[in-house]
């Protein structure tokens, strides 16, 4: 279906882009969107040519939405540490969320793991997205 329904639509927009670049004035706002879909013309339809690809990036977008918001609170910590620490910590509990983990049940764990580790301890195993921490 892919590779098939949009191809007459891009085709026809890829014409009708080549003759306006023609026309319009490169400086003017119409101008500059044409040019700017025309020199992205390969990055836009390459979705046609992969499945996998989406044809847009809205799941990534609403991904890190919460971090660029929380990217603002981290100016206003007491200190550097203090707003490094928040950071560490919101991006563990996105991880979790990216992985379908409840981020409560793997701090839980980890921190009953945590102490019975050796101080040099590789700690790759606690990473959220192995299986152990999945409950």
């Amino acid at each position: 279906m892919r590779e098939i329904e949009p191809i007459p639509f891009l085709d026809k927009f890829k014409i009708w882009l080549d003759k306006s670049a023609q026309i319009l004035l490169p400086k003017s706002y119409l101008g500059i969107a044409v040019s700017y879909v025309l020199n992205n013309w390969q990055a836009l339809t390459r979705y046609v040519e992969n499945g996998g690809l989406g044809i847009d990036n809205n799941v990534t977008e609403r991904d890190i939405r919460p971090f660029t918001t929380e990217r603002k609170n981290w100016m206003f910590a007491q200190s550097v540490k203090g707003a490094e620490a928040s950071a560490t910590l919101y991006s563990i509990v996105m991880t979790c969320c990216a992985h379908d983990i409840n981020p409560y049940f793997y701090f839980q764990k980890l921190f009953e793991a945590l102490p019975n580790r050796e101080e040099d301890a590789d700690l790759s195993d606690l990473l959220p997205w192995h299986a152990q921490f999945k409950s």
